[in-house]
């Protein structure tokens, strides 16, 4: 596709000021939001699905599957606990953290603290699907699994 050099110059214009780095927060802290959102949603939907479709009574499993999937269960909702803190931190920060006062603290604060929540949501992400797939083989192993 061919642009207008008009075309260029006002994508160039809007490029630089998407690149300031009070912008780049402000989209890392949307992001930030939207995966806090995804990741509390997707909590509550796994609990209701594994309290819907699992074993009412896991002590009816054979020793080894019960212990599975109470492991499963457990470790799924830890890893998921901990990717809710995590986008809590990426979208609200530490509580009591302090970037007023001064004009360079602020400008620090600008530049550094995007590169925190992309890290801070690229392990939520992670933990998120550790959880889910946790959750997961935990009803199945629930549905597999004759009874005694």
């Amino acid at each position: 596709m061919t642009y207008t050099r008009d075309e260029l110059d006002d994508a160039e214009r809007r490029l630089e000021q998407i690149m300031l780095p009070e912008r780049q927060l402000a989209a890392a802290l949307q992001q930030a939001e939207g995966y806090r959102n995804f990741v509390a949603s997707l909590t509550g939907l796994l609990t209701a699905v594994f309290v819907l479709k699992g074993q009412e009574d896991l002590s009816k499993l054979q020793d080894c599957p019960r212990w599975a999937v109470i492991s499963l269960l457990a470790g799924g909702f830890v890893a998921l606990i901990v990717a809710s803190w995590l986008t809590v931190l990426a979208a609200h920060g530490r509580p009591g953290a302090d970037f007023y006062g001064e004009p360079t603290r602020l400008l620090d604060y600008e530049n550094k603290r995007p590169g925190e929540i992309s890290t801070l949501i690229e392990w939520a992400r992670w933990l998120a699907v550790l959880g889910i797939l946790a959750v997961a083989a935990a009803v199945i192993v629930t549905w597999v699994t004759p009874t005694k």
